[in-house]
């Protein structure tokens, strides 16, 4: 990888253009008509520039025939280009727009661009350039901006995104559920959560929309959904060139070029490259873990025939080999098993030392490699017709998913559960259409058909144990159990598993906006779906000891066995949402919503449980839809010039939600999905911003948010609790699952908050004209559960974050000095029960402080 980006270093740092050069003279002015001083003039696409007077003149020579095009640029003010057709005698006028102030931010969420305030929607929008400058290369890094955002990963394939706590199951993977999250780009539905794991390239814009938005996108989105853009090639010759350097031997270089290939025809292409030292260090292996390895690409064609059409043909590749990530051991709990059964005795009876427990000390002593290797990328074709005062899209897409990992679960140095490989193969094709626009002077709105076809295959996923595992699954010392101890049992014994989830949703949605009274709209949304999956599981044992002894058999069944099932399932939903929304002036929305959502019908593909004959337990095969009701208040207010405070309320109740339980079989220590009967999320979320002319820029965000199972009666149990006995029909029996009635849902914190300045004064570097800065934000997480089922142990504690940077900034460069985890905050972000349930447990941890600079050059 560092070969690579020696490699592209030297393309980033030269890439410029080259044109011909003769006398242009002018005068630039704001949109208030005064002078802007100190400008910057470039004749696009060479490297001939001048300064304006204090007088806003300017004057430029060149040799350059018409047509050509003028950029001018001047801190506050957005970059323009101006065409020049011909020369003239007299002075040019240029006029200048100003930045857009906060409230002026456009999105768009309803698949046209509004002003952000004007949208009854709770939105959270990130420019491209400020998730850059926060260090928020990609998803993982955005929740430390956004309160109501959480997104836990182990790696990229078991990630879950929630928005308000809502969206993904936690924990355990399992490819048969639907995010309950869209995750969009450049209007493509992204349906693998890995998506969130590449780093960002040439982002214009993040929306994050909270909140059921199921009759505004082609996918499901009971909880909300990221809406990214990216900027678009443009027809005058454009690149920039970022360089960052940290600690850790971090290096991570981006560029971008831009221009006209054709008439009316622009390319882009953008590059970037990551890498990083891991953070862990295994001292078994004397290698670092959980590093970076990064390198992606980005390639589009955009053709402009007319003002009507638009074309947009763009492909992306992104490539990861990172140095793995493994969980570092947490702790060791005792559970409610006897005392052969417990971890410090187990591991005594095999002859090993105790595991240290000293997390953030981040070294393990693992005996299997970590390898999470991904490719994932697509090619999508987006075409904008302007038919009245709308536009006609359609979005064509094909999108790809390859996951080659290798993980050491039982997280030590025993040669217990020593291989764990959920190799998967994706495939998705995806199609919209929609019509979105002012249909008259009161009515606006959107309606579009939408269809998704998956194909996930499983490959040879694998799943082994080696020489130290029976005595994890070993009950007792005598009588039968004591085969175990038979030489070479479950030596290398495994299964590998091939699945197929072929998939197919299909939707229809609308949504308007009726001024029906003045200042007073109605919103009404509609949306009809089909889903259809059909699932084809097939689990083979392999290797330990070959005998034919059925005492031994048995006693490997109770491990691994086969499994082989076949289902298919389908169903169809209607549902909708009704907002009202009161606009008496600019400066105030107050909005309310009800809406009801659906999460389609889920499968498993993990293994089931089986019945009382051995066979697969087929009425455990497929997952009920959930079914969301949701009330939501807004409001949206500018109190101030430069300042903008909303606040939100909402409730959410969910039937049938999709989660994790496990099975009652002794044998079985593998959780499966199913449902739990109700779950209500509730909570309060309030941010506000404030500019004070280009000096200062302050923003805060706070959010309360209270989930609960309301209904669950067939909940795993939580680690510590494992081998808990119950009276049945007055024998004393063991138990796999509670009643988690009432207990809190995993995941989501009580209190989040995050805030941030920008400190900036008038400077220069050189003779470069811009502004000197100073920022920083800071996060908060109260803590959170991270088990199905509330547990006494597996509970995340509170944290807080800190990062900052200095450094100076125009419009054509900027360099800065920044630093993440100041405070070197010593966290985990999840914690889970190792495999077996013996009472060890293991931790994803946060990262620690790093620190760095960055470059960056437009030219």
């Amino acid at each position: 990888m560092k070969k690579v980006l020696l490699f592209i270093l030297p393309f980033l740092l030269s890439a410029s253009f080259t044109f011909a050069q003769s006398q242009i003279t002018g005068i630039i002015k704001g949109a208030n008509g005064a002078p802007v001083p100190n400008a910057t003039v470039l004749i696009r696409g060479t490297k001939i520039t001048t300064l304006a007077n204090d007088k806003g003149e300017f004057s430029i020579s060149t040799k350059q025939e018409p047509p050509f095009y003028l950029q001018v640029s001047s801190v506050g003010y957005k970059a323009q280009d101006f065409q020049i057709l011909k020369f003239q005698d007299t002075p040019l006028e240029l006029t200048l727009v100003e930045n857009a102030e906060l409230d002026e931010i456009v999105v768009t969420s309803r698949r046209r661009s509004e002003v952000l305030q004007d949208v009854p929607i709770a939105i959270t929008v990130i420019g491209g350039q400020a998730a850059e400058n926060a260090g928020a290369f990609n998803v993982n890094r955005l929740k430390e901006l956004v309160p109501s955002v959480q997104l836990y990963a182990s790696n990229a394939r078991n990630t879950t995104l929630n928005i308000r706590g809502l969206g993904s199951t936690f924990g355990l993977t399992n490819d048969g559920i639907d995010p309950g999250v869209g995750f969009y780009v450049d209007g493509v539905y992204q349906a693998r959560p890995a998506a969130t794991s590449t780093d960002f390239l040439d982002i214009e814009q993040i929306e994050i929309l909270r909140g059921p938005q199921g009759t505004l996108f082609g996918k499901n989105t009971t909880a909300g959904a990221f809406n990214i853009t990216t900027t678009k090639p443009t027809l005058v010759p454009t690149a920039k060139v970022e360089l960052n350097v940290g600690n850790y031997n971090f290096i991570q270089a981006k560029t971008s070029v831009s221009g006209a290939v054709a008439k009316n025809l622009a390319a882009k292409l953008a590059i970037s490259g990551t890498q990083r030292d891991g953070t862990i260090y295994n001292t078994r292996e004397e290698r670092r873990y959980s590093g970076q390895n990064n390198l992606g690409f980005k390639g589009a064609l955009y053709f402009t025939p007319s003002d009507k059409l638009q074309v947009l043909l763009s492909s992306d590749v992104s490539i990861q080999h990172p140095a793995g990530y493994p969980l570092v051991i947490a702790g060791v709990t005792a559970t409610e098993r006897s005392a052969y059964r417990q971890y410090a005795k187990i591991v005594s009876d095999l002859g090993y030392q105790q595991p240290k427990i000293d997390p953030f000390s981040r070294e393990i002593n693992t005996n299997t490699p970590w390898k999470q290797d991904q490719s994932i990328g697509g090619i999508s074709l987006n075409v904008d017709y302007k038919i009245g005062n709308g536009t006609l899209t359609s979005t064509t897409a094909w999108r790809f998913w390859n996951w080659d990992p290798t993980n050491d679960r039982d997280f030590s140095e025993l040669s217990a559960l020593t291989k764990s490989q959920g190799n998967s193969r994706h495939d998705q094709y995806s199609q919209e259409v929609r019509y979105a626009g002012n249909l008259t002077e009161k009515l606006s709105g959107v309606i579009g058909v939408f269809a998704l076809a998956q194909n996930l295959k499983g490959l040879s996923q694998t799943e082994e144990v080696g020489k130290d595992q029976w005595r994890f699954v070993q009950t007792a010392a005598t009588g039968a159990q004591a085969g175990y101890t038979t030489p070479g049992l479950l030596d290398g014994f495994g299964i590998k598993t091939n699945s197929t989830i072929k998939s197919l949703s299909a939707a229809i949605f609308a949504q308007a906006d009726w001024e029906f009274i003045e200042h007073l709209h109605v919103l009404p949304g509609l949306r009809f779906t089909y889903d259809k999956k059909d699932v084809d599981y097939d689990r083979v044992t392999y290797g330990g000891l070959q005998t034919t002894d059925p005492a031994l058999l048995a006693l490997k069944a109770a491990v691994y066995a086969n499994q082989q099932f076949n289902t298919s399932t389908d169903n169809n939903n209607l549902s909708g949402n009704i907002t009202l929304s009161y606009r008496p002036t600019t400066k105030l929305n107050v909005y309310g919503t009800f809406s009801t959502a659906y999460k389609p019908v889920g499968v498993n593909v993990g293994g089931l449980p089986t019945t009382s004959t051995g066979e697969a337990d087929l009425s455990l095969a497929v997952v009920k839809p959930e079914y969301v009701q949701h009330y939501e208040f807004g409001l949206k207010t500018k109190p101030v010039k430069g300042a903008i405070v909303n606040l939100t309320a909402f409730n959410t109740d969910i039937k049938d939600y999709q989660t994790n339980v496990q099975s009652p079989q002794l044998g079985v220590n593998r959780g499966y999905l199913a449902n739990a009967e109700k779950v209500n999320v509730k909570g309060l979320e309030v941010d506000g911003s404030y500019q004070l002319e280009r000096f200062l820029t302050l923003n805060a965000a706070v959010a309360y948010l209270d989930g609960k199972y309301k209904k669950f009666t067939n909940a795993p149990l939580p680690l510590e609790e494992t081998g808990h006995t119950e009276l049945v029909n007055g024998v004393a029996t063991q138990v796999a699952f509670k009643d988690a009635s009432g207990g809190r849902l995993p995941g989501i914190s009580k209190w989040n908050a995050s805030g941030g300045a920008e400190f900036s004064t008038p400077g220069k570097v050189g003779t470069r004209d811009g502004r000197f800065f100073i920022a920083g934000d800071i996060s908060y997480r109260s803590e959170y559960s991270s088990n199905p089922t509330p547990s006494k142990v597996l509970n995340v504690d509170g944290y807080t974050l800190v990062n900052a940077r200095i450094g100076f900034k125009s419009d054509k460069i900027s360099i800065f000095g920044w630093s993440r985890n100041i405070g070197n905050t010593k966290y985990f972000e999840q914690l889970q029960a190792a495999a077996g349930n013996s009472g060890l447990y293991a931790g994803v941890l946060g990262d620690p402080r790093t620190y760095g600079a960055t470059l960056r050059y437009a030219f």
